[in-house]
């Protein structure tokens, strides 16, 4: 909120500013949001809205101002956390070339239902401070302090660098690097790889035979067909990655059950030690030099899972079949 930072600070509006509230009524989530809304229209900026209906409505009928744009939660969001990445990143850049100043989001993030999908979203919240950081993008993310876990309210004060309360905005005493929380997070136990693995190759040496192996097992796995096919498409790109950046032997093993297909792949080379890798083209924009297997991976499965250390590194992919 421009006017309201101490000292009479206005913060450039080239770069990102990421802040969060934490409200646990409606009054709360008003006293923050409307002067947030009106001193952006009348700076110039486009405000737009994307949050859960309740949340919405409040904010809506607090400001009155046709001017703030709505969106969707499931349209800004998506499925999964690359998709929202690149959602924000497309929104920012199109709303700054219609001559927009800067564009003020306020966000409200699903952050699922379990503990596996919840873990997903804090990554997301990490990752934003890196991935749009030289968007000229304000977002005011909001918490519902009724209705979130402790873990998600713990890790939103450790990735947001602002808070906000009511018309006053401060820097974070508790928030961590980027890069340092993605790296302290934990890789999550996966049961179904205490079993029998469907498939285990080492030593892949040829990649059509092994998707044709991988394809075999997976069309005796029963859920939506897209789903499967989606989950090939990243099981061939991280092996093809595997094979052409790591170091050999590389290994699969994939794992099946009634709601879910897990596929691990590991190779002996010295690993990402990029923490927001696959949060967009290793390249950007140009796709022509390669670089996307993680990206790829990261938009077609529910969750990957990195693991480095002295011997390699393992790529986990899992999707749940529904």
């Amino acid at each position: 909120m421009d006017t309201v930072l101490p000292h009479g600070v206005v913060p450039a509006a080239s770069r990102l500013l990421h802040d969060a509230l934490l409200f646990s009524s409606p009054d709360e989530l008003a006293a923050a949001t409307v002067p947030f809304v009106q001193e952006g229209l009348a700076a110039g900026d486009v405000v737009v809205v994307t949050a859960s209906p309740a949340t919405a409505d409040v904010v809506r009928t607090a400001v009155d101002d046709d001017r703030v744009r709505v969106l969707p939660r499931d349209v800004a969001y998506g499925r999964r956390t690359p998709a929202a990445v690149t959602a924000f990143r497309r929104l920012t850049d199109e709303l700054a070339a219609t001559g927009a100043r800067r564009v003020r989001v306020l966000g409200e993030t699903d952050f699922g239902r379990t503990e596996r999908e919840q873990l997903e979203w804090q990554r997301y919240e990490a990752v934003l401070n890196d991935a749009l950081a030289d968007r000229p993008l304000w977002g005011l993310c909001l918490f519902d302090t009724t209705r979130l876990p402790e873990p998600v309210l713990e890790s939103v004060a450790r990735t947001h660098p602002t808070v906000v309360v009511g018309r006053s905005r401060t820097p974070n005493p508790r928030f961590v690097d980027p890069a340092a929380y993605l790296r302290g997070l934990p890789v999550p136990e996966e049961p179904l790889q205490s079993g029998v693995p469907r498939l285990a190759v080492d030593g892949v040496a040829d990649l059509i035979a092994l998707r044709h192996a991988v394809a075999a097992e997976l069309a005796a796995v029963g859920g939506p067909r897209e789903v499967v096919e989606d989950f090939l498409l990243a099981v061939d790109e991280t092996t093809s990655n595997a094979v052409r950046h790591g170091a050999p032997p590389v290994g699969l093993r994939l794992w099946t059950s009634a709601d879910r297909v897990v596929c691990a792949v590991t190779d002996h080379g010295r690993g990402l030690d990029d923490p927001f890798a696959g949060y967009g083209p290793a390249h950007g924009q140009d796709l022509s030099r390669g670089g996307m297997g993680v990206w790829l991976a990261r938009q077609l499965c529910d969750h990957v899972d990195i693991s480095s250390g002295p011997d390699g590194v393992t790529v986990r992919l899992t999707t749940a079949l529904r």
